[in-house]
């Protein structure tokens, strides 16, 4: 192995460490996945994490560093020169698995505006809005997922755009008090303003019985696009069904999770048990050894 060979490795090795380290509900990548597939998901990931932190985390101008990330984004595709300094691993993962894959570069934009859009909008006024950022920071991934497990047919984005689309709504409503923490409120105001909760109620704390309701109604609409991206599993073969399915399962679970606790995530925030994660691979892997799709 030369000394290129090697850096290239040691990158997909930092991004799988990144992706073990953080990833809380399912591996981004099963163990059950072609270790070739597997890299370069770990790359996905470490992209992903490190735009999410730049926008989320970074201490100064997060614009300014959002510019210095698409900057090596830019460069890892071939497109201009990346800033001076060392190049993150996810980059130079990134770059060899673009030129195994040619992989798309608009979601991976689309990622860091998504970002961009979080330093400057804390508030939604309707679900639509809220939809119409989802096209920024959710679908993109199931878009690349699907690239980088060799789909590329059109077709499939409706299916996998709706699965994304459900795993953010669950996102947010699993975190509206960690949101809250760094000035964000993703629940739409019409929604707050329809189920009478206040921005107050959710800065105490106060799960009142309008915001149960509230969240119950999000969690309902919530599975719907769930149920709207199923046939995607049946539209994919082998073992790229069994991560497909841990995706949507893992989130399905977690709005579980949220309405077993009451639609209380003021109080506590929702996650899933070992158990509960043991159960639901345990049940993917029999639909899958069964040749079941949904």
């Amino acid at each position: 192995m030369n000394t290129n060979e090697s850096d290239i490795e040691r990158a997909y090795a930092e991004c799988r460490a990144l992706t073990r380290q953080h990833y809380e509900n399912f591996p981004i990548a099963s163990a059950l996945l072609p270790r070739q597939v597997r890299r370069h998901m770990y790359a996905l990931y470490g992209f992903a994490r490190g735009v999410d932190d730049a926008g989320d985390e970074f201490e100064g101008d997060r614009l300014a560093r959002l510019d210095w990330w698409e900057a090596h984004l830019m460069a890892a595709f071939g497109r201009g020169e990346a800033p001076p300094g060392e190049s993150p691993a996810a980059f130079r993962a990134l770059s060899q698995s673009r030129k195994e894959l040619d992989l798309p570069l608009d979601p991976f934009l689309r990622l860091i505006e998504a970002n961009r859009r979080d330093q400057r909008v804390q508030r939604y006024a309707s679900f639509d809005d809220l939809l119409e950022y989802c096209t920024f920071s959710a679908d993109p991934v199931g878009r690349l997922v699907l690239a980088v497990f060799g789909y590329r047919d059109e077709e499939l984005h409706p299916f996998s755009d709706a699965v994304c689309t459900a795993l953010q709504l669950t996102n947010f409503w699993q975190d509206v008090s960690r949101d809250l923490a760094m000035g964000r409120i993703y629940l739409p105001t019409e929604d707050l303003q329809r189920f009478s909760v206040s921005e107050d109620d959710l800065g105490r704390g106060r799960a009142t019985e309008g915001f149960r309701d509230l969240l119950r109604f999000e969690v309902e609409r919530t599975r719907d696009y769930f149920e709207r991206g199923r046939p995607l599993t049946g539209l994919v073969a082998g073992r790229f069904r069994i991560d497909l399915l841990l995706f949507s399962r893992g989130g399905e679970s977690i709005l579980d999770a949220i309405e077993e606790g009451d639609f209380d995530v003021l109080g506590k925030r929702p996650v899933l048990t070992l158990l509960k994660k043991g159960t639901l691979i345990f049940s993917i892997l029999l639909r899958y050894l069964t040749g079941r799709t949904t």
